[in-house]
């Protein structure tokens, strides 16, 4: 079972923020979001025959303080040696400028902690520098990358401006790594909620907002037997204009698991606190 992927999942945690655009200032909605987990499909070769379980992610903050995200995933997995249960937790504060990321991500196996991963991470003109304090004091460096909250903020921006597809890189804290993961977006048009819409009622209000579908493909760099480079995973998801995201279906090379949205609770959004 990859556990280790299931890090990486924390990026389809995308943070709701404040956009600036030269068209206007979108306000996102801080917000706490509860989805339900299950299997969608598995390989011929997978060891996994069945999945089930909740996330909890919270995204709170503002352009004046910054940005902190809170994410936790139990999951229990039916696998063809016995059930095993995995509960992943994440924590990360983000400078408003996108110039610092604080991180902390925790994941335990059957109630046994399995590792963790904590640091602090700094953009520099031409590099990332992270500086690890688990599992090792250590200091790796590489290339420009974007930390959650801005990658959104580039997201939406090419969304705004016509853009269809791009490439980025990012980092988010939730592996021991020396490389950003690359990213390939594919951003889809405008659409609204239909009446049939299964997420609906969670949505609430917020069902009269439109939204975007979102195809993001993750690369780690390591390549193929053919020599061609494969994604890690790809995530696809819906994406509201107040930073909602739902109806998730996340493919790894060996199963492919939903969210769905179960329940939505709107932040209080900070007062006298505008985009520059």
């Amino acid at each position: 079972m990859p556990i280790r992927r299931l890090a990486l999942l924390s990026f389809a945690s995308l943070v709701g923020t404040l956009t600036v655009t030269d068209a206007h200032v979108q306000t996102l909605q801080p917000h706490r979001a509860v989805y339900d987990l299950a299997l969608a499909e598995t390989s011929n070769t997978s060891d996994v025959d069945g999945l089930s379980g909740r996330w909890v992610y919270e995204f709170s903050g503002s352009a004046c303080q910054g940005y902190t995200l809170s994410s936790r995933i139990v999951m229990r997995f039916d696998m063809v040696d016995g059930p095993r249960v995995v509960d992943q937790r994440v924590t990360s504060t983000e400078a408003p400028d996108g110039s610092s990321l604080r991180f902390r991500t925790s994941a335990f196996i059957d109630e046994v902690e399995e590792s963790e991963v904590r640091g602090v991470a700094r953009k520099e003109p031409s590099r990332t520098v992270v500086e690890y304090e688990e599992p090792e004091d250590v200091e790796r460096s590489f290339g420009p990358t974007l930390f959650p909250t801005e990658q959104l903020r580039e997201l939406l921006r090419k969304a705004d401006e016509g853009e269809r597809f791009y490439q980025t890189a990012i980092f988010d804290g939730t592996e021991f790594t020396d490389k950003a993961v690359a990213m390939s977006v594919v951003i889809g048009r405008p659409k609204p909620v239909g009446q049939d819409d299964p997420e609906r009622n969670a949505l609430d209000s917020l069902a009269a907002d439109p939204f975007r579908p979102i195809t993001a493909a993750y690369f780690n760099g390591e390549g193929s037997s053919d020599g061609e480079e494969t994604s890690d995973y790809i995530v696809s998801f819906k994406l509201h204009e107040s930073g909602i995201q739902r109806d998730m279906h996340i493919r790894y090379r060996d199963y492919a698991m939903t969210g769905t949205l179960a329940e939505l609770s709107l932040l209080e959004m900070e007062e006298g606190c505008e985009a520059e």
